[in-house]
């Protein structure tokens, strides 16, 4: 990728394109959303709480509709929204089952996540529950869809940190049996997502299988340098003060996104790669090296077959490989 070959601010045309986006509501996944449908997309929103979704589905329908107004941009695009907890297995099943039922998907964001846990820490089904949101969920989920996204050859993205990049320890315990803090929690979960999505694109190639695994992290993006969004980003004054002390070394949510989108569309990006800011916390999004770590074959294959076990779930590789001949 050329240094400055891409614009995040001006897209390509995604017209005819959808993509599905986990944990919508907020953050990340909304302002990624939002970029999305202003490029034509079709995009389906997906969050735990009803009235959450239905507030971030207005938003960006009125905010995509007052900024279109540059006669060079493409015609926006549709959002559809779609009930996910990716805590609950059930949750993911049903909603797996409804969008392989809505048709082929260019691309899934695996974007929902916990960085602070609440008391209860584990799931009604007994997982850790930083482990099962930001893993084991978008693991199901990803095996669930494989076949919507390998009939269009699309793009699975999974939600990587800048913590594992500046460092990070080998998950042994992926669920903290023993040593638990919500912070070891979070990045051990940060580790796993970028080991899962590189060695998920070892076995779509070793499957060949014609879809593409990337991933991609937001450098440290925070909700008070993000623009104000009625019923999704609403900082008080106090939060807004405290972030913008952090300008040299933060950036917004919504250019945090950038990262995400330019993994999730752009032609250029290969499986297997991983992109994130230029500065690793800001910046314009680059092709970037993942953690020494999160490259190890063997840390991948111990867990994938960790997933797999925790999940019931195996890709359906051999079914997702026919897809091929329906691309020719």
């Amino acid at each position: 990728m050329a240094r400055d070959a891409w614009d995040p601010r001006r897209l390509p045309d995604l017209g005819g394109r959808r993509y599905l986006i986990t944990g919508s509501t907020r953050g990340l996944g909304y302002f990624a959303a939002e970029q999305l449908v202003s490029a034509g997309a079709h995009v389906i929103m997906t969050g735990r709480h009803p009235n959450r979704l239905a507030a971030a589905h207005a938003a960006v329908e009125r905010r995509v509709t007052d900024a279109a107004t540059d006669d060079y941009s493409p015609e926006p695009g549709t959002v559809e929204t779609l009930l996910l907890d990716t805590s609950n297995f059930g949750s993911i099943r049903a909603a797996a089952a409804t969008a392989r039922a809505r048709g082929p998907l260019h691309g899934v964001l695996l974007n929902a996540g916990i960085v602070h846990p609440p008391k209860q820490r584990q799931t009604a089904g007994g997982h850790e529950l930083v482990f099962a949101t930001n893993v084991l969920g978008h693991f199901s989920l990803a095996g669930e869809l494989l076949q919507n996204l390998a009939v269009v050859g699309g793009r699975m993205v999974w939600l990587g940190s800048m913590s594992t990049v500046l460092g990070a320890t080998d998950p042994t315990d992926p669920e903290l049996a023993e040593g638990y803090t919500p912070w070891r929690a979070y990045v051990q979960s940060k580790v796993a997502t970028t080991v899962l999505g590189l060695e998920a694109d070892r076995r779509l190639r070793a499957a060949g299988v014609p879809a593409s695994s990337v991933v991609a992290h937001p450098g440290y993006a925070i909700s008070g340098r993000t623009p104000g969004v009625r019923g999704v980003n609403e900082p008080g004054s106090v939060k807004r003060f405290i972030d913008n002390l952090q300008t040299p070394i933060a950036q917004s949510k919504q250019s945090g996104a950038h990262s995400l989108v330019r993994a999730l569309v752009d032609p250029a990006v290969e499986g297997g790669q991983f992109i994130g800011p230029r500065y690793i916390v800001h910046g314009a999004p680059h092709r970037a090296r993942p953690g020494k770590l999160t490259r190890d074959p063997e840390l991948g294959v111990r867990l994938w077959e960790y997933c797999e076990d925790a999940t019931r779930v195996r890709w359906p590789f051999e079914k997702a490989a026919r897809a091929r001949r329906r691309l020719r």
